[in-house]
């Protein structure tokens, strides 16, 4: 069971239905909406009918149940493999593809392109189907390196590795802007957006520690490419420090205005190289190469980078 405290906050004189308000926080499928599985109570603790008009300035609790995890089937996800060994593989993902399976994403993701690559993937990890080996994870639409276990020794050791932050990840971006001072730390930390519960912000209640250090690679029409490294791990951790600076990820949908002169552009966010010591005993460097839509918009804008 899970609750949490939400206010309302609307136009003066405006008002919405309860249970419009509860779909619009975006924690629930239609179907757990529709069963009545997610409850509304008001500032006094009492359940309030889905009809009811919420105001402005009001706040409620919002009581949900997990919705059942969906039936994960393997599926013949092209898988783009840059390592792989009896431990961990790791892979290039490519933008738009979802880690694991979530609702509205059961689909060919790469949790399902690796259970049908390696067949005993799920008898490994107990029979997990929703993250088996999953040891981190790329936003969506970020394109690049991600590293999964084939095991539970593997899991825990690489896991391990990401919590005591003894993992390099470096990142390219292109922004709209270019960030001043061309090198710098951002140390914001980061929280849920108060009120847009698909984003994150900086200097938000109950936010959490991220470091990003940063170096503008190359400028040009008002952009920049960008090199990241994240010493942290915080969800949009990128995307929201770089858009605190006032210089955003070109094409994102939740940080960025529409560019007017790439309307269409997709997340220009890859995760380009990776260091960690892999259950050989060994310290490893990979990196992936950078995927055709991002140098294209390279080219468009004339941004050059040297690897």
């Amino acid at each position: 069971m899970n609750s949490q405290k939400f206010p309302v906050q609307l136009t003066e004189g405006e008002s919405i239905r309860a249970d419009s308000f509860a779909a619009s926080l975006g924690l629930f499928t239609r179907s757990q909406l529709r069963q009545h599985s997610v409850r509304i109570l008001d500032e006094q603790g009492q359940q309030i009918k889905p009809s009811r008009k919420l105001r402005n300035g009001t706040t409620v609790t919002v009581v949900w149940e997990d919705a059942p995890p969906p039936d994960i089937q393997p599926e013949a996800v092209e898988l783009d493999i840059i390592h792989e060994d009896e431990n961990c593989v790791v892979l290039n993902k490519a933008a738009g593809c979802v880690v694991h399976p979530a609702h509205g994403h059961i689909h060919g993701t790469l949790v399902q392109g690796l259970m049908h690559r390696y067949a005993d993937l799920q008898t490994a990890f107990d029979g997990d189907t929703e993250r088996p080996g999953v040891v981190h994870r790329l936003d969506k639409d970020t394109s690049g390196l991600i590293i999964a276990a084939r095991n539970p020794r593997a899991l825990e050791m690489l896991s391990a590795q990401f919590r005591g932050r003894s993992v390099r990840k470096t990142y390219l971006a292109i922004t709209r802007g270019i960030p001043n001072p061309p090198e710098g730390e951002i140390s914001e930390p980061i929280g849920r957006h108060p009120h847009e519960r698909k984003k994150y912000a900086v200097r938000v209640r109950n936010a959490k520690e991220a470091l990003s250090r940063y170096s503008v690679l190359d400028s040009a029409a008002g952009c920049a490419l960008v090199k990241v490294r994240i010493l942290t791990g915080r969800t949009h951790q990128i995307r929201v420090h770089l858009q605190s600076i006032g210089t955003p990820v070109m094409g994102d949908p939740l940080y960025s205005r529409r560019s007017g002169r790439f309307p269409h552009a997709q997340l220009m966010l890859h995760s380009w190289k990776l260091e960690i010591h892999l259950p050989d005993g060994k310290k490893h460097r990979f990196t992936a190469p950078l995927p055709p839509h991002f140098t294209q918009m390279m080219h468009n804008l004339g941004l050059s980078f040297n690897s």
